[in-house]
């Protein structure tokens, strides 16, 4: 049995980092960027308006000044303004030559093509300067998984297409007699599979394209069938069947198949009997059977693995620090990764953190960790968590 520490090791030499590719912006979101993108000009490319109003070279409480016409979005005023004249112009349009204010029109009267300043006119010029956003050479740098708000941002750069990552394809494989599809009719003996359907969207909020293959049931030939299936993935994931059982063929099979096996069990609970290695040009992470340590398993093995494949680098899943809500007890000789809910008084962690229990998982936004043999702790002291 190894450590938490060694397994993610020992993982990372497995994981390949694969080739980028180049897409269309509109289908980027949630892919990683893996070269930068740089700004060919400014934005705003010229000084504009930040208020609807009027353009003005100065401005005085109750100074009369005339009209020369407008400056939209899209068309610009051409020519200059000066002193005692006015250009009517809205939010995002050019500002004209010489103008080095706008009024806001509520503090502007107007009668044809005469203004009125109001008697108490605010200290800003609401303009917005030209490349007060970015300037031509600013870049976004890669690697980085693109959000909304990225996206915004390399459209405003006129980034039509990008470099990302290709998608990490994953095979994911439930196994067992005891189950059964959701929507089917379970037998009195039988159980809803719901393992492979959370872990494929974890997978698939991480970046992943999943393939769920049929249930490999609990014999050599139906395993080794599925497992058959799996030659174009990247990774694949295997839920149940790799502990010590007699009904547990995972890794036998596996094995016949081609298996090369880095490790098998991991000095954590829930999660001990995890196994991974590489099954001809496929990684291979096989999973635990109970529901939450293959969930638990995917959030502190398999999105590190996700990550690192698509250029994200090879760290562990990220660990946030809070304080206890309550008093807990000494841990024991392996790390504890305790199912709890955030809130305004800390970190809350379930009495109940059985394995099985997906309701208690469902009621979870935080793994707290507990290292082996850490002491018993108190209400209000810090600890770390993984959030879920």
């Amino acid at each position: 049995m190894i450590s938490v520490e060694a397994a993610l090791e020992a993982l990372f030499a497995l994981t390949p980092e694969l080739e980028a590719e180049r897409v269309p912006l509109r289908q980027a979101s949630g892919r990683v960027l893996r070269a930068p993108v740089t700004a060919l000009r400014d934005q705003p490319p010229f000084a504009a308006a930040a208020m609807d109003g009027y353009a003005v070279t100065e401005a005085a409480p109750g100074a009369r000044l005339r009209v020369l016409g407008e400056s939209a979005a899209g068309h610009r005023f051409e020519g200059p303004v000066g002193p005692g004249q006015a250009v009517r112009i809205f939010t995002g349009a050019p500002l004209p030559e010489g103008a080095m204010r706008v009024v806001i029109q509520e503090d502007v009267t107007r009668e044809g093509d005469q203004i009125t300043l109001g008697d108490n006119l605010d200290a800003g010029t609401h303009i917005r300067a030209a490349g007060v956003d970015f300037r031509a050479g600013d870049q976004v740098a890669a690697p980085r998984r693109l959000g909304p708000n990225d996206i915004a941002l390399l459209a405003a750069m006129n980034a039509a297409e990008l470099s990302v990552a290709r998608r990490p394809r994953v095979a994911l494989i439930a196994t067992g007699d005891e189950l059964v599809s959701p929507g089917e009719t379970p037998g009195p003996d039988q159980i809803v599979a719901s393992n492979t359907y959370g872990l494929a969207a974890l997978f698939e909020r991480l970046g992943a394209e999943v393939r769920l293959l049929p249930i490999a049931r609990d014999s050599r030939a139906a395993l080794g069938a599925v497992l058959g299936l799996v030659a174009d993935a990247d990774l694949v994931i295997t839920v149940g069947g790799a502990s010590v059982g007699d009904h547990d063929l995972v890794g036998e099979v596996a094995e016949t198949l081609g298996l090369e096996r880095a490790f098998y069990k991991v000095a954590m609970r829930p999660g001990k009997p995890l196994m991974a290695g590489r099954l001809g040009a496929a990684m291979m992470i096989g999973l635990p059977g109970n529901p939450v340590s293959a969930m638990v398993c995917g959030h502190v093995f398999v999105a590190p693995v996700l990550r690192a494949m698509q250029g994200l680098g090879a760290a562990p899943a990220p660990r946030q620090q809070g304080r206890l809500a309550q008093d807990l007890p000494a841990n024991g000789p392996r790390a504890h990764y305790m199912r709890a809910a955030r809130g305004a008084e800390g970190l809350r962690v379930f009495e109940r953190q059985d394995s099985s229990l997906l309701s208690v998982l469902g009621e979870a936004d935080a793994l707290v960790v507990r290292p082996p043999e850490d002491p018993a702790r108190r209400a209000g002291e810090t600890v770390e968590y993984i959030a879920i």
